[in-house]
């Protein structure tokens, strides 16, 4: 009698450890196939940035030999973020300019923003600095590009994303975005002339942008 109670206990024993494997094993599939079903919606496509114009109000290069830069100019960019259902948070974006791969400006914080579905963001930062050394060669390559009328700069946006389905926030993505900028010094015809001194440049170029 005592070894037939033994091995229904045993019996039952081994029924509960396979029904608690079996319940697991289903838990995690359930998990699995909602991590799926999540990622396949969080193909989000990244936000398209536009750099519409550039206000120059001082760009000056100083010392012998040239390795000095002092720049003020405002420049308006736009965000457009294309997705049906995915909205983007904007927790870190600093812009500044570069010519020739070297950074020539201070970097310019804009404020944090989230941006919702099929939403679009104007920004109006002033990127500028005040006596920034540059190498002797980028300065006696900005002044030969000033007198021939024409300097090309990379105005580019450096932050960190996160995106946005419904409850569902995803991690932190490093977003690089990258405008060129022509910018016609000594021909006010090219641009607005705005106040005494600055004058306003046209761009309206998409710019690359990675994620």
């Amino acid at each position: 009698m005592i070894s037939k109670d033994c091995g229904s206990h045993s019996h039952s024993r081994r029924k509960l450890i396979r029904r608690i494997i079996w319940s697991i094993i289903i838990i995690l599939f359930i998990i699995f196939l909602t991590i799926l079903f999540i990622w396949a919606i969080l193909q989000p496509s990244k936000p398209s940035f536009i750099l519409q114009d550039a206000t120059v109000y001082a760009f000056n290069v100083s010392g012998n030999p040239p390795n000095l830069l002092t720049t003020n100019f405002q420049i308006t960019l736009s965000s457009r973020n294309p997705n049906d259902h995915i909205g983007v948070y904007y927790d870190r974006l600093e812009v500044y300019a570069n010519y020739q791969n070297q950074q020539i400006t201070y970097r310019t914080s804009i404020p944090p923003t989230y941006q919702g579905h099929r939403e679009v963001n104007i920004w109006s930062p002033f990127v500028y600095g005040n006596s920034v050394p540059i190498a002797p060669f980028i300065g006696v390559s900005l002044d030969g590009d000033q007198d021939n009328g024409a300097i090309v700069l990379d105005i580019r946006a450096d932050g960190s994303v996160r995106w946005k389905v419904g409850a569902v926030i995803t991690g932190t993505y490093h977003l690089y975005v990258r405008c060129q900028a022509v910018i016609y010094f000594g021909n006010k015809a090219a641009g607005v002339v705005v106040g005494d001194n600055a004058v306003k440049y046209t761009i309206a170029r998409s710019c690359r942008v990675s994620v």
